[in-house]
């Protein structure tokens, strides 16, 4: 499905933002991608196929500096790729919305959820790493690592994931602790499903049970995968993904 073209949203910023949608029912299931990823990855395709098969609408995006869409991804930020997602999510979207969040996604579905409010039916979070900008990038600095930091205002670090580094800013890094969620309770009411592999060596498992104790949600459930790791790609864990979705989805329907 990936193969057409995708389209695009000009925000009051000036960034142009792409995106695909799917036409179907709502609530309208929307994937949001994590750091340095994007809107083509597997999780984010096989969802749409799930979503085609089931009728149902979809939505995935690309952040500023992200896959298709406009801008450099070093001159990105949690506060920037958030209000993207806004952005796209309330020009294109109607009604109730499902945000699916992968990784840093799930740190920028918990902040576009209490900006959407009652618009939300439910979260799911997949290798949540709210905060990350903080806990897993600057608190695992070297002394020589902050310095350079400090000194260029970016510093390259190695991606297991991509052939290039990844890039980090001190703008980044600081404007992630303007958007800190682990550290007080987090005003979500919604059912939420956090699914987490106890073989990440990215983000660890215990972050998805802070998450659990920090939201005011009472119907919160996390599933731990033994065999999973960061990414949840394989097809088991897309199975129990699409799995999660389905049931949190039906139950959503009984209730109105």
């Amino acid at each position: 499905m990936d193969d057409a073209a995708p389209k695009f949203i000009d925000t009051p910023g000036g960034a142009r933002l792409a995106y695909h949608f799917t036409e179907g029912d709502g609530p309208t299931v929307v994937f949001l991608s994590g750091f340095a990823s994007n809107m083509s990855g597997t999780k984010a395709l096989h969802l749409e196929r799930w979503a085609a098969d089931k009728g149902r609408a979809y939505l995935r995006l690309d952040y500023q500096g992200h896959g298709d869409s406009s801008g450099r991804f070093e001159d990105g930020s949690i506060g920037i790729w958030a209000q993207d997602a806004m952005d796209v999510i309330e020009r294109v979207t109607r009604g109730p919305v499902l945000l699916v969040g992968s990784s840093m996604g799930a740190w920028i579905m918990l902040l576009a959820a209490r900006r959407l409010g009652a618009r939300v039916r439910a979260l799911v979070g997949i290798s949540s790493a709210p905060d990350f900008t903080e806990e897993l990038i600057h608190a695992q600095l070297t002394g020589p690592q902050k310095a350079e930091l400090n000194k260029a205002g970016r510093l390259e670090r190695a991606s297991e994931y991509d052939q290039g580094p990844n890039v980090v800013t001190l703008r980044m890094l600081e404007d992630g602790r303007e958007h800190l969620l682990l550290g007080e309770m987090i005003p979500v009411e919604c059912p939420v499903r956090l699914i987490h592999g106890l073989r990440d060596r990215d983000v660890p498992w215990e972050i998805s049970l802070r998450l659990c104790d920090r939201l005011d949600a009472e119907d919160v459930q996390v599933t731990l995968v033994k065999d999973g790791d960061h990414r949840l790609a394989e097809p088991a864990n897309l199975n129990l993904l699409v799995s999660v979705l389905d049931n949190v989805l039906s139950a959503s329907a009984d209730n109105g």
